[in-house]
């Protein structure tokens, strides 16, 4: 199966239902971090109220999950004063954050099943509960194709264990090397 997902029907069917449905381990690329916030509390009797994106992280992290965050340049400032207030994000060995300025990719990994390669970044105009009147104009493939998902999920532990930084030729620009 490969969707098509535009605009806020990005918002509806990647932050809203499958990131929160998260069972084994999340993984997130992108280039830009900001303050993203988005619905929580859906269902009878319940009212939906929005919350940091970190608050969906922070929960997943205490459910089990391992999240890797994989993102080009340091978050802004509402999500840094955020992240401060998820301690399972501080603490938990399951939860991992790096920064690679070469990063301009923007994908998302759910259980190894499903992949979302998108433009939007981790924004709040991107991926977040914006009004699609305030959003940016986003487009992206959600697939749950073996021969899509399993290069990507390579691809990005590559990143992640560092096998590009003992070559890379922009390491005077990095803030903090893997390896």
């Amino acid at each position: 199966m490969t969707e098509l997902l535009l605009n806020e029907a990005i918002y509806h069917r990647i932050m809203a239902e499958l990131v929160p449905s998260t069972k084994k381990f999340l993984w997130i690329v992108t280039a830009d971090i900001k303050d993203l916030h988005v619905g929580k509390g859906l269902g009878i009797g319940r009212k939906q109220r929005f919350v940091p994106f970190l608050e969906i992280l922070s929960d997943l992290v205490e459910q089990g999950v391992a999240i890797r965050l994989i993102h080009a340049k340091e978050p802004g400032p509402r999500f840094r004063k955020d992240f401060d207030k998820y301690p399972a994000l501080i603490n938990s060995d399951l939860f991992e954050r790096i920064l690679c300025p070469r990063v301009h990719t923007k994908a998302i990994v759910i259980d190894g099943k499903q992949a979302f390669i998108t433009s939007a970044n981790l924004t709040g105009a991107g991926l977040g509960a914006k009004s699609p009147h305030k959003r940016n104009f986003e487009a992206g493939i959600l697939t749950d194709e073996k021969e899509h998902v399993d290069p990507l999920i390579e691809w990005i532990d590559s990143l992640y264990l560092g096998d590009h930084c003992l070559k890379c030729q922009r390491r005077q620009y990095c803030p903090d090397p893997i390896a």
